[in-house]
């Protein structure tokens, strides 16, 4: 038996404030006074003097602010690769990401594309990089999508919405300031929190679970249930604790694998440009049949915080929508290899994901 031989993120720093050091973190991976450190920045920090005053700029280092209004495209990471290429004497010393996780995302294929040839749609799957990215850094403003720790970046293409899954792809340095967090907005707060809680039930479910992803898994359940359903917390624990759960989910994941929620929520992101973290909790909703404990608890916390969810979004789809979305979520193998084991295609049929998505 071969097992998976997996990268993780070789350098990290944890606490508040510690985004004070970004300075000092930098400055020996510097490889030239030409060779730049591009910040890819959420542009909900444009106006931000607290966060920006403090990026050590030097040289030709620039700031790039991305909306995130909506996901990540495969055409954007191309566009953001062939600007920098055309206004760089060198290729950069890094890329930082500084942004919750679309824009976490983006700086792992940006990063990637500077060193591989052709177009971000090319390596849209497992393990089709072939060279190292450049140096790349992710900062978390946001904590629940996991992003900072994963080896995915995922991206919606031409045809698909799906992972850049690699070795290369993890970040070399994670800065975890939990300061960072501290203006999230609440229902925003909520969805990405869920995002987390939903990877720990879909790992923790899973066909493909073993002792590492069960182990990370349960310590961000534990996590989950004590910021979601107990409150007991002040708001520096809460944002603290959301940070680690996060880290916990996304490691959870390495050695396991998502599955319902994620595999449908694509879909409807690729159709309806719905956002990732607010799309898994439309879909986990209404998926009682296949986890139902996690649904219940699901409901308790929405309950408890009063997020209303949007309802109807599938209202007005053609059939032809629907049998897209029926197509792209099914064509996520292993995500429904791990939910429901070798023969998912005798639970899970298009009819039956048709009427799930009929419901939302």
């Amino acid at each position: 038996m071969s097992y998976k031989n997996f990268p993780m993120v070789s350098k990290v720093v944890f606490g508040r404030g510690s985004f004070n050091q970004l300075s000092e973190i930098l400055a020996p991976k510097r490889l030239s006074m030409n060779a730049p450190f591009i910040y890819i920045i959420d542009d909900v920090f444009k106006n931000n003097q607290w966060l920006t005053s403090r990026i050590p700029l030097a040289y030709d280092d620039k700031i790039l602010f991305i909306s995130t209004e909506e996901e990540p495209k495969t055409s954007q990471v191309d566009a953001i690769v062939e600007d920098i290429i055309l206004t760089t004497k060198e290729l950069p010393s890094g890329i930082i990401g500084i942004g919750g996780g679309s824009v976490l995302d983006l700086a792992k294929a940006v990063s990637i594309m500077l060193t591989n040839e052709g177009e971000a749609k090319d390596y849209q799957g497992w393990d089709l990089v072939k060279h190292p990215a450049i140096y790349h850094v992710g900062i978390p403003t946001i904590s629940g999508t996991g992003a900072e720790v994963s080896r995915t970046t995922v991206l919606i293409g031409p045809e698909k919405k799906l992972g850049i899954n690699s070795d290369f792809t993890p970040f070399d340095q994670v800065i975890l300031d939990s300061e960072l967090t501290k203006d999230v907005p609440k229902n925003q707060w909520f969805y990405t929190g869920m995002d987390c809680y939903i990877h720990c039930i879909e790992s923790l479910k899973g066909t493909y679970l073993n002792t590492f992803s069960e182990t990370y898994g349960n310590m961000s359940l534990e996590l989950c249930k004590e910021i979601f359903l107990d409150n007991n917390l002040t708001a520096e624990e809460s944002e603290e604790k959301l940070m680690m759960a996060s880290w916990h989910g996304g490691m959870s994941i390495a050695y396991s694998q998502v599955g319902v929620a994620h595999a449908m929520s694509y879909a409807l992101a690729y159709v309806l440009g719905v956002k990732h973290g607010i799309g898994n909790c439309i879909v986990f909703d209404h998926l009682e049949e296949f986890y139902p404990e996690g649904v219940k608890l699901f409901k308790a916390m929405k309950e408890k915080h009063n997020i209303m969810l949007p309802q109807g979004i599938c209202a007005d789809l053609s059939d032809a929508d629907f049998d897209k979305m029926t197509t792209i979520a099914l064509n996520l193998v292993p995500l429904w290899e791990n939910a429901l084991g070798k023969n998912w295609k005798q639970i899970i049929t298009p009819k039956k994901l048709k009427e799930l998505y009929q419901k939302m």
